[in-house]
């Protein structure tokens, strides 16, 4: 892969956010990068990179109510939204569904290949109990935005479960990825290619499961709660990755 990245330069704004303070998230994000590596994500790298980038502090602290770990999130998501960008414009189609997953997966490295530094301050951060659960949706914006950029249309409990499933892959890839230095990340290629077989794996494996006339009988009560669940609609809760649809 060889697209080109310029730092800082894509950032998915929420919904008719004030265009200011979108430029000044954008600055002080493509600022902050050169502080990161000695600072990490942390308040002292946000004040230093507000004031390399020479925006205004009040509009800083609208941007990143919490700091340096929204600093972080701001930097993930960006990335995560230029890898929508070039999704969308790749030329997918010759590819087997997996080698479409995998081919996102490596990309998505490869956006932030000279920001590594970066990726590992931001992993231990979010390892740390005060911040897993924003960790956790971090890594979930990525799996989400993955499958919504191949066509995803699943609505129901398969919306939740190829999330999951691709989260645990995509958070296994990064961490390999950290500390992988073969050419061109090959050996991550590698690793992600046998974990994406262990995945179509077991879904063959349930697929042989739901053509058991038995099995399927077994299964007929959880199946029958899990065919309630629904993905989220336009505004899900802020706190949660999808909703309940509650039978009448």
């Amino acid at each position: 892969m060889t697209d080109d990245q310029t730092t800082g330069e894509t950032f998915a704004e929420p919904p008719g956010e004030d265009e200011h303070l979108a430029a000044t998230r954008k600055a002080v994000i493509a600022a902050a990068l050169s502080h990161v590596p000695f600072d990490g994500w942390s308040d002292r790298t946000l004040a230093r990179a507000v004031e390399d980038a020479g925006v205004d502090p009040g509009l800083a602290r609208l941007a990143f109510p919490r700091g340096g770990v929204d600093l972080a999130l701001a930097f993930h998501r960006a990335r995560d939204t230029q890898l929508a960008a070039d999704l969308a414009s790749a030329d997918l189609l010759g590819l087997r569904f997996r080698d479409r997953v995998a081919y996102a997966i490596m990309h998505r490295l490869e956006l932030v290949r000279d920001e590594r530094e970066a990726v590992r301050r931001g992993a231990a951060l979010f390892a740390l109990p005060t911040h897993a659960a924003d960790g956790a949706r971090a890594i979930w914006h990525t799996a989400d935005t993955i499958w919504t950029a191949l066509g995803d249309e699943s609505r129901d409990f398969a919306w939740y479960s190829k999330r999951a499933t691709l989260s645990a892959v995509w958070s296994a890839a990064l961490l390999y990825w950290l500390g992988d230095e073969s050419p061109d990340s090959q050996a991550t290629r590698e690793f992600v290619g046998r974990r994406i077989d262990n995945v179509m794996q077991f879904e063959q494996l349930k697929g042989r499961i739901r053509d058991n006339p038995l099995a399927a009988a077994l299964l007929k009560g959880p199946q029958a709660v899990l065919d309630r669940v629904r993905a989220p609609g336009n505004t899900p809760p802020s706190d949660l990755p999808g909703s309940w649809r509650r039978r009448i």
